[in-house]
């Protein structure tokens, strides 16, 4: 499929070249067809990697390094900006990592074993509400040791922790650039990743070019990349069969992706389908008086039908979700299929009646508009229908735009609303850990002693993941019996593109954020 020549405005250019300090990007200049463009529903919601523990990791994790990341087919963290990183002792309580030489960042200030206790630093100083700090408990100090060295001591033992280092979260920052006690607010991007940030129009664009002060694993098929943000899943497909985007990332709408698989092999767009840990869930609010109740989340958990929901509006683009961890990760467990069966309207009644409520319960759903696709809506309109069709409850749905839907359910305001999680990084623990504890990923505080003091600390000390099943069956045991988190259901990865784009299976990483380095135009073979 041949794109609109108004994206090809890079094709009577040689090359372009961008300086910012000392630093150069490039774009390749066998590049006639211009860049590669990708379309996505998941806009970041910042540029600053200390304020983002949410979908703005898609951009990060181009622009960006750490000190570990997932080179195409790999399933555990390996070097990048470091050449080597290793625990150094055997309680998993102190790892080292060794710089590659001569690092430096997009403007050519040098990125030393300073800069990387700097970003992580920052990160904790600056705390963000429902910022990635949640993610570094387990941290006590950085340590910095000579120009290329070094060293993280942990209060506690931690074989997460390079797994960790691993999210985009803790991307390394030009310490001239970022301060350490503030977020960074000129809207501006100093990274050491495989592309620079040319230009960024918010909700709208990021405009990708290679960085040649880049060091590490990446091997960039492309020159440049173009990331176009849509508000629904509508107005990218569209612009997929149009020609006027490259690629679909994420936010594909159930329909559009079965539209696709039924249009397989007479459009000139491929479907790829993989392995997919996205989770769905409702969260509970405990400060809500009807929320709060166990009464009430358990008779939701007892009418809440899954398969309707997967087949009906979703169209078996999903799977129906039974805990907290998917399936396909050790620990993965069906508690919530195993005390509850299947929906029932009578057992429902049963345990409102049991805790002396008889009227119909009051409830408002609350969803983000632009954050999940655009199938989110018909969602959470089939949750009203079946827990109004009992007559048990009053249900009521709203939503708004991320921005202030975020900072409404950190405020409090919401009784009931759903979250979508892309894993940090592919292990159980990163399915359990970010969503308890009196600070946590959901702004929402669940304390839970077991589960954070005994069991989480448990499996930390374990660099096997495979021996640590046990504690993860035993915590959401917890999660099930206490129903703050209601999980709905899996997804599976689509990725659509032009027959053209080649890499797009190597180009998404365990924790599914897409490398665009991997993808690759065909025609210009």
């Amino acid at each position: 499929m041949k794109r609109n020549r108004s994206l090809r405005n890079l094709s009577a250019i040689a090359s372009i070249s961008l300086v910012t300090g000392c630093g150069v990007f490039s774009a390749d200049a066998s590049e006639e067809d211009g860049p590669i463009v990708v379309g996505t529903t998941s806009a970041p919601s910042t540029l600053d990697p200390a304020a983002s523990w949410d979908g703005s990791w898609e951009l990060f994790r181009n622009i960006y390094q750490t000190l570990l990341s997932y080179p195409a087919g790999a399933s555990a963290p390996e070097p990048d900006a470091a050449e080597s990183c290793r625990f150094t002792d055997d309680s998993n309580r102190t790892y080292s990592c060794t710089l590659r030489e001569g690092m430096s960042f997009s403007d050519g200030h040098e990125l030393d074993a300073g800069a990387v206790k700097h970003s992580i630093d920052r990160i904790r100083k600056i705390a963000v509400d429902g910022g990635p700090a949640g993610l570094l408990g387990s941290l006590e100090r950085v340590e910095a040791k000579g120009e290329r060295e070094v060293v993280f001591r942990l209060n506690k033992p931690d074989a997460t922790f390079p797994f960790v280092l691993a999210t985009p979260a803790m991307s390394i920052v030009d310490p001239e650039e970022y301060p350490a006690d503030a977020l960074r607010e000129d809207g501006k991007v100093t990274g050491s990743g495989p592309y620079g940030l040319d230009s960024y129009e918010e909700g709208q664009e990021a405009r990708l070019v290679r960085n040649d002060e880049y060091k590490g694993f990446a091997d960039r098929k492309n020159g440049s990349v173009t990331i176009r943000y849509f508000q629904d899943s509508d107005g990218m497909a569209a612009a997929l069969r149009d020609g006027k985007i490259d690629v679909t990332l994420r936010g594909l709408a159930a329909k559009d992706v079965v539209g696709f698989e039924e249009r397989r092999g007479r459009d000139e767009i491929q479907l790829v389908e993989g392995v997919g840990t996205e989770i769905r869930y409702l969260v509970f609010n405990p400060k809500d008086p009807w929320a709060r109740k166990a009464a009430v989340r358990k008779a939701v958990a007892q009418i809440v039908d899954r398969p309707a929901i997967a087949h009906h509006v979703y169209r078996d683009t999903v799977e129906p979700l039974y805990s907290m961890v998917p399936r396909g990760l050790a620990g993965h467990t069906t508690g919530f299929f195993d005390d509850y069966g299947s929906p029932s309207t009578s057992k429902a009644r049963q345990i409102l009646l049991e805790a002396g409520i008889a009227e119909r319960v009051p409830l408002t759903l609350w969803y983000t508009t632009d954050r999940y696709g655009s199938t989110t809506k018909p969602e959470f309109e089939e949750l009203r229908r079946q827990l109004n069709e009992t007559g048990l409850f009053s249900v009521t749905v709203k939503g708004r735009p991320w921005k202030t839907y975020e900072a409404g359910y950190r405020k409090g305001e919401y009784p009931v609303f759903g979250r979508g999680w892309f894993p940090d990084f592919p292990d159980a623990e990163n399915f359990i850990a970010p969503f308890v504890g009196e600070r946590n990923a959901l702004g929402t505080p669940y304390r839970s002693p077991r589960i954070t003091d005994v069991l989480l600390p448990e499996s930390r000390r374990e660099s096997d993941r495979g021996d640590v099943v046990e504690q993860f069956e035993k915590a959401q045991d917890i999660l099930v019996d206490d129903v703050r988190l209601l999980p709905l259901w899996q997804g599976k990865q689509y990725v659509a593109a032009s027959e053209e784009i080649s890499g797009i299976e190597r180009s998404i990483d365990p924790s599914t954020i897409m490398m665009v380095w991997e993808l690759d135009r065909k025609t210009s073979w």
